[in-house]
């Protein structure tokens, strides 16, 4: 599991003065690039070292209660295996102890080909194993 934060800014913020729903995504990917890091990895170096790009294939979010302008998220990023050539990132965010979001990114495996193509392929292990995930 990895851990990063987000304040919430006021151009987050709707005229309700509650967090976009949109962004909610921005930050799920923003963990998700933060996550790679942490390990050594970004999509440059995962192109470069395995040839591959991660193309987010289905988003998810759940809303359990509304985050405001100044609240900080505190987003737990997990990873795992989901089938041969995708994987899953699931995301918890909370703010002052209390559940504010749930969701999750599948993400493909996808091969650059010469011509500038993507073509699906198995998740390298080397690349879960990188990020302690579950298969």
């Amino acid at each position: 599991m990895f851990k990063t934060t987000v304040m919430i800014e006021w151009g987050d913020c709707d005229e309700a003065g509650i967090v976009f729903y949109p962004n909610y995504f921005y930050w799920f990917d923003s963990a998700f690039q933060r996550f790679l890091r942490a390990h050594g990895l970004s999509q440059r170096e995962i192109r470069k070292r395995f040839g591959t790009v991660t193309p987010i294939v289905q988003a998810h979010a759940d809303f359990k209660a509304p985050a405001r302008y100044d609240d900080e998220l505190e987003i737990r990023v997990t990873i795992r295996g989901d089938g041969e050539r995708r994987f899953r990132v699931d995301y918890h965010l909370e703010s002052g102890g209390k559940v504010i979001a749930t969701g999750h990114e599948v993400r493909a495996w996808a091969k650059v080909a010469a011509d500038g193509g993507l073509k699906g392929a198995p998740v390298d292990p080397e690349f879960l194993s990188i990020l302690g995930a579950a298969s």
